[in-house]
């Protein structure tokens, strides 16, 4: 079942095959999680998150109406995280103490090479962690939008609820933002 495109899967769904949808949180469990994680800054809140969006996309799941299904199902999460993030206002560090033990910059995913390969990759990987932690809320999604779940910025727009041009300034400012504390780093790798 795993080789069957978005739109047959959600088809089979419909018509009650309950392991198609479980295809679909796999297909897109890291990328979807990904963000969230990177969004909220805390496991135990990304997994709920996480959680909600599914059931959110499974009580919605007569809506769809066989467009891009990610970006479908990133709209609805994105309504999710934004409820979220609404009830709980307060900020945290990165450098914060988790719940689980270390810091939340520790525990964020990271596509590089490990902390263990690279020493120096990691050390740039927690400067950009800290960067993109300050930018604005809207300038932050839309940069983890495109750089971690690689949504068009059409998609990106159209989770927004802006225009094409919103999102692509909202980029070009979070892009501008984040070179000032990262000019060093730059500077380095030549």
């Amino acid at each position: 079942m795993d080789q069957l495109d978005d739109k047959e899967l959600v088809a089979r769904y419909r018509e009650g095959d309950v392991g198609a949808l479980d295809v679909l949180v796999q297909r897109y469990r890291r990328p979807l999680f990904g963000y969230i994680l990177n969004m909220i800054g805390n496991t135990g809140d990304a997994d709920e998150i996480f959680q909600n969006a599914w059931m959110k996309v499974i009580r919605k799941i007569g809506l769809y109406r066989h467009g891009n299904f990610f970006g479908w199902l990133v709209r609805i999460t994105h309504n999710v995280v934004i409820d979220s993030i609404r009830k709980r206002k307060p900020t945290v560090s990165l450098d914060a103490e988790s719940e689980e033990g270390g810091s939340l910059g520790d525990v964020l995913p990271d596509d590089g090479p490990s902390p263990h390969d690279n020493s120096q990759n990691r050390d740039l990987g927690e400067m950009v962690k800290k960067a993109v932690a300050t930018l604005p809320d809207e300038q932050k999604e839309v940069f983890l939008l495109r750089t971690k779940a690689e949504l068009p910025f059409k998609e990106i727009a159209k989770i927004q609820g802006t225009s094409i041009n919103t999102a692509l300034a909202r980029m070009q400012y979070a892009l501008a933002k984040l070179r000032v504390p990262l000019r060093e780093c730059y500077d380095d790798l030549g």
